[in-house]
């Protein structure tokens, strides 16, 4: 289907009102989806971390419902509109398997899926298509606004602080401002973001993650305020700092960019998980046969956690522990970061005879690409080498659908159950459907679903044969 192309002013506020389907290629239609997907399957399994229930607690008792009261998501529970947001942010966050952007060195769907579903519950006629149009407005300006800070700033700031303007940008579109109003929604979150210094948590691995959660919060706040005549135009990053970045806003669309996550690990060790899976595949070999491994890839990557693991947190942030995993097991998924993972007495034994150094062209590549190259060396003299590699799952290097889908269902049904992966992808898959409603996704997601237990107690009934 061909849709008129209509150009967009060079403005953030003005894109965020002008914005409608009918904008949209079809490629970013189905590229929203697939991240929606996507990030559903990350936010289910994030549900069983202790950082996601310590996270809603939180929220519950410290950003209540008051007036703009919000389901949490995959909780039920009311939350202010804020707070809703942040709870969410903080389950994706929690699961490191969520799509990102190379250039911004962070993430945007983290924070662009619950501070839409925080404010699904102002518009409770949505439909399918402005769901989608207002996801593909949270990855525009989130993505723009993550490059132009790393462009203007020294400092390396988690991802929060800039989706926090992805965050108000969508709550401005929701509550239906003017652009003065927006403008100052925008400035308040981009001030108000969390400036966090990313490179700590990679080198002290903790719950602090990516700083998204607050990102949310700081967002659906600023709009909030802004509402209410509070001040904060302009956003720098946005009109000021770095006009290149938003000069193809509304031809140039980079949700198209984003990269999505094979391993639920930083992405910085993807590159070093698949040359460890490369040389997996070139011959078998015992555990007992590696006297070393050498891992060769850029700065960034070298400093993530490099001791046994004691959290999931220690095990996501890290590279020598998924490379051990995936050189044992010829895998890396969620059981590698939990609690049976952690504690593989084989993987903690191989870990000493992991070393990780630097390559002057890997750190010159980074950020747009990030390159690794393993080396085993084994007890009968061979060693095996996997070459200067890149991981899959980058737009030159998509995952096929299937694989996507395949780790959508994987998740989601491990912790909600197959009838609900089921139900829920059907829901996705249908939002760009001409007179297609967002209330059955936004039902799905915003109420607690069946514990597994009881969700595959359902799918048997259903499969039974009457007698």
């Amino acid at each position: 289907m061909t849709r008129t192309a209509a150009p967009l002013q060079d403005d953030a506020s003005r894109f965020t009102h002008a914005l409608r389907f009918d904008m949209l290629p079809d490629t970013v239609v189905r590229d929203a989806q697939r991240r929606l997907l996507d990030l559903f399957g990350i936010a289910a399994a994030g549900t069983s971390t202790r950082m996601s229930s310590i996270a809603r607690e939180h929220a519950l008792d410290c950003f209540a419902a008051g007036r703009s009261p919000a389901r949490m998501l995959f909780d039920g529970r009311l939350a202010s509109a804020a707070g809703a947001a942040f709870a969410g942010a903080a389950t994706i966050d929690s699961f490191d398997g969520h799509d990102g952007h190379a250039l911004t060195k962070g993430h945007a769907g983290v924070t662009v899926l619950p501070a839409l579903l925080a404010m699904t519950e102002r518009a409770p006629g949505m439909s399918g298509r402005e769901f989608i149009v207002q996801t593909v407005l949270g990855y525009e300006l989130g993505t723009r606004a993550g490059i132009a800070l790393h462009a203007t700033s020294r400092e390396y700031h988690t991802s929060g602080a800039w989706n926090a303007l992805a965050a108000a940008a969508i709550a401005s579109r929701a509550l239906g401002f003017d652009l003065p109003t927006t403008r100052h929604a925008l400035g308040i979150a981009e001030y108000h973001g969390p400036r966090s210094d990313m490179m700590r948590c990679i080198d002290h691995p903790t719950m602090l993650k990516d700083g998204s959660c607050w990102g949310a919060l700081a967002g659906i706040s600023a709009a909030w305020l802004a509402s209410r005549g509070f001040t904060g135009a302009p956003a720098t990053t946005v009109e000021r700092d770095a006009p290149a970045v938003w000069a193809d806003l509304g031809e140039r669309w980079l949700i198209l960019e984003q990269y999505v996550k094979p391993y639920p690990v930083c992405r910085w060790a993807h590159a070093s998980i698949a040359a460890a899976l490369a040389v997996r595949a070139q011959a078998g070999f015992d555990a007992a046969d590696i006297v070393r491994v050498e891992i060769e890839t850029f700065h960034q990557a070298a400093r993530l956690w490099s001791d046994a693991p004691r959290t999931t947190e220690e095990a996501q942030y890290g590279v020598l522990f998924p490379v051990a995993d995936a050189l044992l097991h010829g895998r890396v998924d969620a059981d590698t970061i939990g609690d049976a993972g952690l504690a593989d007495p084989a993987v903690r034994a191989l870990l000493p005879r992991l070393v990780t150094r630097e390559h002057a062209d890997f750190n010159a590549a980074f950020p747009a690409e990030r390159w690794a190259r393993v080396g085993v060396e084994l007890s009968d003299g061979r060693r095996l080498d996997s070459g200067p590699m890149q991981a899959d799952g980058d737009p030159a290097r998509p995952l096929p659908p299937g694989v996507e889908r395949d780790k959508y269902r994987s998740l989601t049904g491990a912790r909600f159950g197959a009838r609900f992966a089921s139900e829920l992808e059907a829901a996705v898959d249908a939002l760009a459907e001409p007179d297609a409603s967002a209330a059955r996704l936004c039902e799905l997601v915003l109420n607690a679903p069946p514990a597994i237990e009881e969700a595959d107690a359902r799918a048997c009934d259903d499969q039974a044969v009457p007698s």
